[in-house]
């Protein structure tokens, strides 16, 4: 029942035909990535490297590569991990059906972690340069582990129960790191670890941190669940193994977890900060160099047989992508046990994940009035944003579940559709300005700092959204090429963005000021400003990507007829998104094009990836 190693799993899915070996020899150096992505888009196998190009370990990826891969690893234990949290949802489910709770109690049981005093992990060590250096894009700079969990405990409260099991960066080589004896960690805020690390800066105390590599897949899993503080992730990652974690507790030192692959363990230099990065993200961008935390490794364990598993972060959808789909799947049901009113949350994930929120709540303020304005919208809005990562959204459209009871929230269209069918822009826009976003972002002013946008849209069905560029449109120069995106958003192709003395572009501005309610433009409440409007407009992906990751709310929400009244900002015409490349962004992800051209002679008849890619 469930895994108890990686090699366990990786066996299976071979025998089951979830998994081919590409018996070639791998260069880790982007090559390996590269087919990674592509058998990953072709909704292909999972993949086993045994031939790694300076390493003596194989490698594995796309495990979690397809949503049914996925089940089928987790198929002894999903169930029972569901029916957990439906108990934790409604207690009195227990007494509603006694046997489907009864099926669950083993799963309550693996929740427990188990000591131990020996394990696989402890037969062997390396060094860090002999574990494969994978560097997944052409700028980054180094090589970097891309499935890490990240394991450290409370100076306040140390032991399992207030540990922290967390998937976080952490850089292998590269920058200005000593090679084989330091490694950078990178946190983003709102993290378990950030927690932990104060709390032992606070009392003195050295910050012991163990990085886990592999193990049984629940592992990995656990690592990236939004977990509420105070729940264990080594508790939930045995209900999903099946059987309770098994960690190395020896006096003096950091828990070990016993069946893992490999484990690195250091102590965080209190008075080190080296520029970490640069990385491809998930936003589909660079994240560039910063200081961050710098791990000394003492040692780097691994097992007999280690196998290294990996992933390819980038522009979204990627093997992440089905972490977010089997989060949602498991935790969807209790966001309304978090946040009373709330019916569904969607963290969209072609926008980067962050940069948009969907959400429907309910309005039941004042039942009996007829409803003019957002209201209990408002108070459920200001709940989600301080909300951990949901807190990181800069653009959050809410609607109300009476309204239209069948609104599917991952119908993008349909959401976008609805929104746009009755927002007003002269009440329904409320800004958060100089707060914080995603770390990974750099559309906003700083490092962490931005701004955010609540559109809460109610009432009835107030306008017909054009899907068809009208023939009397009028745009002033030099914008151009008007293509619709979605009924009601219309992309505009604007000049390059260029900053004046002030370092501002007043290029949206004077579009706005230019147009008058009365211009056909208005019949489209949306209007995005861009660099290329046909490729905007080609895809919904296309749409959602370069909207919401190349603009800040606050500087680049504009409007047609614009006005500010008792500080709240407001428009009679079409809202207008400035979301052109600015010069403070960070590059986009672009591919090696000679690794390119070998990555797809692998797809040739013969070789071993023809007929996948």
């Amino acid at each position: 029942m469930g895994y108890r190693s990686l090699k366990a799993c990786v066996d299976d899915l071979a025998a089951t035909g979830r998994l081919i070996a590409i018996d070639e020899e791998i260069d880790p150096n982007l090559e390996a990535a590269a087919i990674q992505r592509r058998v990953y888009a072709a909704g292909g196998p999972a993949l086993y490297f045994p031939r790694v190009k300076g390493s003596p370990f194989p490698m594995v990826s796309n495990l979690f590569g397809t949503m049914d891969r996925a089940r089928f690893i987790f198929r002894d234990t999903w169930d029972a991990v569901r029916r957990l949290i439906d108990l934790k949802i409604d207690p009195q489910e227990a007494f509603k059906h006694p046997l489907q709770t009864a099926r669950a109690l083993p799963a309550a049981f693996s929740m427990l972690p188990r000591k131990v005093k020996s394990g696989p992990i402890l037969a062997r060590q390396t060094q860090i340069d002999q574990l494969p250096q994978l560097k997944s894009w052409p700028d980054d700079g180094g090589a970097f582990i891309t499935l890490p969990q990240v394991y450290t405990e409370d100076a306040d409260r140390p032991g399992l129960a207030a540990s922290n099991l967390g998937m976080y960066r952490v850089q292998l080589s590269g920058g200005q790191y000593v090679p084989n004896r330091e490694v950078g960690l990178h946190y983003q805020i709102h993290r378990g670890i950030g927690v932990h690390h104060a709390a032992a800066i606070r009392r003195g105390v050295p910050f012991r941190v163990n990085i886990f590599v592999g193990g049984p897949p629940a592992m990995s899993l656990a690592a990236v669940m939004p977990l509420p503080e105070g729940l264990s992730e080594l508790g939930f990652a045995g209900a999903l193994a099946g059987h309770r974690v098994a960690m190395i507790c020896r006096p003096g030192e950091l828990p070990l977890h016993a069946d893992t692959d490999f484990c690195m363990s250091g102590v965080v230099d209190p008075e080190r900060l080296l520029p970490e990065g640069p990385f491809g993200d998930h936003l589909g961008y660079y994240s560039l160099a910063h200081d961050f935390p710098v791990l000394r490794v003492d040692r780097v364990y691994h097992r007999e047989g280690a196998i290294w598993p990996f992933t390819v972060v980038g522009r979204p959808p990627q093997e992440d992508t089905v972490f977010g789909q089997m989060i949602h799947e498991l935790t969807g049901p209790v966001i309304p046990t978090v946040l009373p009113g709330i019916r569904a949350v969607h963290a969209v994930d072609a926008s980067g994940v962050h940069p948009l929120l969907l959400a429907i709540g309910s309005e039941r303020y004042v039942p009996f009035a007829e409803r003019r304005r957002p209201a209990e919208l408002l108070t459920q809005a200001n709940a989600i944003l301080g909300q951990g990562q949901m807190s990181l959204a800069k653009y959050l459209l809410i609607v109300a579940h009476d309204e239209c009871p069948q609104l599917d929230i991952h119908d993008i269209r349909a959401f976008f559709r609805h929104v746009l069918e009755r927002v007003d822009w002269r009440r329904d826009l409320h800004f958060h300005t100089a707060t914080t976003i995603d770390t990974l972002d750099y559309s906003g002013s700083g490092l962490n700092e931005g701004s955010k946008v609540v559109i809460a849209a109610v009432g009835a069905k107030s306008r017909d959204l054009p899907v068809d560029v009208p023939a009397d449109l009028w745009l002033p120069e030099p914008f151009r090429k008007p293509r619709v995106c979605l009924p009601g958003v219309l992309a505009v192709e604007g000049p390059q963005y260029q900053t004046d003395h002030d370092g501002v572009d007043q290029a949206s501005e004077m579009f706005c000021a230019a147009c008058t309610p009365a211009d056909a433009i208005n019949q489209f409440p949306l209007v995005v400003v861009v660099d290329d409007s046909d490729f905007t407009a080609q895809t919904l992906n296309n749409f959602l990507w370069v909207t919401f990751t190349r603009s800040n709310p606050a500087s680049d929400i504009h409007g047609i007829d614009a006005s500010t009244r008792a500080k709240h900002w407001s428009c009679n015409g079409s809202l207008v998104i400035d979301a052109r490349i600015k010069p403070h962004h960070a590059p986009p992800l672009i591919e090696d094009p000679d690794v390119i051209r070998r990555v797809e002679a692998l797809g040739a008849p013969g070789r071993p990836l023809h007929g996948i890619i």
